[in-house]
This record gives C-alpha cells, sequence and structure tokens, in this order.
C-alpha cells in the first residue's frame, strides 16, 4: 500500500513539474538558430516567401533563421525530414498544398503523414491562380476561351508547373466546371512553362500571380481570369471566374507552416505569435504583396481547419478524374 501510495505521489509530482516547465519553455524559446525548410530549390516563390519573412523574425527573436533547401520528391523529401526531426519548435517546414493536401490524394504510398507527422503553425501567404493564354492569340477573355476549347475537339495543350502541383490541379478544377477536355503538358517549374506558352508551343496555363509577375508586365502572356473570391490588387481589370459564371474556380498555392507533429503546443502558439508578427510588419507585408504573394498569418486552429476543408475538396476532385502519380 505504501509503495502504490509513494508511486502514486511520484506520478503526480512528475505531472506537476511538466505542466510547471511548459510555460518556461515557452518564455525561453527560442535559445538558438531556426532551421526552416523550403521543399523547392533557391529562388522560386517559396524560397522568397521564407527567407523574407525568416530575416523579420531573425530581428525579433535575435536569432538566426537558417534555410535549408530540400527538393525533391515533390516536397515529401523536406516533409519526411522535418517529421522526424525533433519536435522542440526549431525546425520548421514551408508547406504548400501538395505537401498537406495533394501528396496524400495523389500517392497510394507516402514516406510521411501530412496530418499525423506535421504540425500546423500559420498560414503564410496565398498565392493566386490566373488563367494566361498566348497574346497572339484571338481569345480576349473567358468566353472565348472557353468557345475555343469546345470547338477544338480536344487538340489544346496546356502547360502546367508539374503533375499533381496546385497549377495542374487548378486547371483540372476549371476544367471540370466547364465541361472542356484539354492535355495537360507537365514541365519542371512554372517558369520553363511560361516561357513555352509565351513561345506558342502550349497555348494555355494556370499560373500563380508571382511567377507569372515578369511575364504579364512585359505582356508576354495574357491574363483571362483569376481564381480568387475577388480581383486582385495588381491586376484590378481582370475579372474572377465568379464574374464570368464560374463560382467554383478558386484556386490558389497555400503556403503555411509546420512542425514536427509532437512539438509543445507551447512553443506552436510561441512560433506563431512571432512568425505572425514578422509577417505583418508593414515593410514585410508590402515586399510580399509586391512579389505577388497574398500574406495572411492566421492561427493554428484556422490553418488546420482549413487544410482539413481542402483535402475534402481537392482528394474528391483528384478521386472523380483518377488522377494519380504512382
Amino acid at each position: 500500500m505504501r509503495i502504490r501510495t509513494y508511486l502514486t505521489s511520484c506520478s503526480l509530482a512528475i505531472v506537476a513539474s511538466s505542466l510547471a516547465m511548459a510555460p518556461a519553455l515557452a518564455q525561453t524559446f527560442p535559445d538558438k538558430s531556426i532551421r526552416w525548410i523550403v521543399p523547392y530549390p533557391a529562388g522560386g516563390g517559396s524560397d522568397f516567401l521564407a527567407r523574407t519573412i525568416g530575416q523579420s523574425l531573425s530581428e525579433d527573436i535575435k536569432q538566426s533563421v537558417v534555410i535549408d533547401n530540400k527538393p525533391g520528391g515533390n516536397t515529401a523529401i523536406a516533409a519526411s525530414d522535418t517529421a522526424r526531426s525533433p519536435a522542440d519548435g526549431y525546425t520548421v517546414l514551408s508547406a504548400d498544398n501538395g505537401t498537406m493536401v495533394f501528396n496524400s490524394a495523389l500517392y497510394k504510398k507516402l514516406s510521411y503523414d501530412p496530418v499525423k507527422d506535421l504540425a500546423p503553425v500559420t498560414l503564410l501567404g496565398r498565392f493566386p491562380m490566373i488563367l494566361v493564354v498566348n497574346p497572339a492569340s484571338n481569345i480576349k477573355n473567358l468566353k472565348d476561351f472557353v468557345e475555343h476549347v469546345k470547338s477544338s475537339n480536344g487538340s489544346i495543350n496546356y502547360g502546367s508547373a508539374g503533375a499533381g502541383s496546385p497549377h495542374h490541379l487548378a486547371m483540372e478544377l476549371f476544367q471540370t466546371e466547364a465541361g472542356l477536355k484539354m492535355t495537360n503538358v507537365p514541365y519542371r517549374g512554372a517558369a520553363p512553362s511560361l516561357t513555352d506558352l509565351a513561345g506558342g508551343q502550349v497555348q494555355a496555363m494556370m499560373v500563380d500571380l508571382a511567377a507569372g509577375a515578369g511575364f504579364l508586365k512585359g505582356k508576354k502572356i495574357r491574363p483571362l481570369a483569376v481564381a480568387s473570391a475577388k480581383r486582385l490588387p495588381q491586376l484590378p481589370e481582370v475579372p474572377t471566374f465568379a464574374e464570368s459564371g464560374y463560382p467554383n474556380v478558386e484556386a490558389a498555392a497555400l503556403v503555411g507552416m509546420v512542425a514536427p507533429a509532437k512539438t509543445p503546443a507551447e512553443i506552436i502558439a510561441s512560433l506563431n505569435k512571432s512568425v505572425v508578427a514578422a509577417l505583418n510588419k508593414p515593410a514585410t507585408h508590402k515586399k510580399l504583396i509586391e512579389f505577388g504573394i497574398e500574406p495572411v498569418g492566421d492561427t493554428p486552429e484556422q490553418y488546420s481547419k482549413l487544410l482539413e476543408d481542402e483535402r475534402t475538396r481537392w482528394h474528391k476532385l483528384i478521386k472523380d478524374l483518377n488522377i494519380t502519380l504512382d
């Protein structure tokens, strides 16, 4: 009986000690550099987003933020690395739709589980999608485009930033809503696809604003519609898909920050507070908008709910169209 009482007392003491340590842990975090993994090469939109916020974050927390580019495996290599890292808040990942939403439907076997292995911290930003065509064509608006595709008997090729990318699936969503039939030509990234679109090798594509900004400014591509709830301030003259009769065509590359799943809630909350504050600095905010990114910065709970809703929406489309990357 004394042994049982002793063990019970020890257990209560351990619990009490753990509870007492949690606030202290959050108060001292971070006390060393943070490793921020980006699943794409340096120079792209996700890399720019991480480096811009990371610089601002580093200034605030008085610790270095080291960007670690780990491309490959359709973001699975970086995601698996993050999932296996110590759950202490010192390793975080830039995670997009592919990482957190698409991959679990596109692959039968995945080296990580986006729900069980990764914990949402905040949605960093949206990369709005835009339907674009070659400016040499006679297509001036979305109505023209739909009529052109329907009269072409499936002969239209569209470019994408890769099979299973947000760009690819955004176009598949539009095709489903408009009853169109086109062929996807996947590239390794948006840049080569844009180059071929400008050169006439493909007839159309969905591109995010950040990747397509230079081509749009140079009028090498023509925007027809934006897949957002409202018009983009950078392209005020371009209507939304909803304005053109397709209210369900909303799509963006969503990039958030996640951490290993067992990271303590206090550390997640501390990360969220610091990252959102860095993101909302006027200079940082302006820099991201000018690049073509819509800054967000929400709570872990809001980001988690968004991911749940996105999985419901996109997994159905992927399944219905039998899209697979295995």
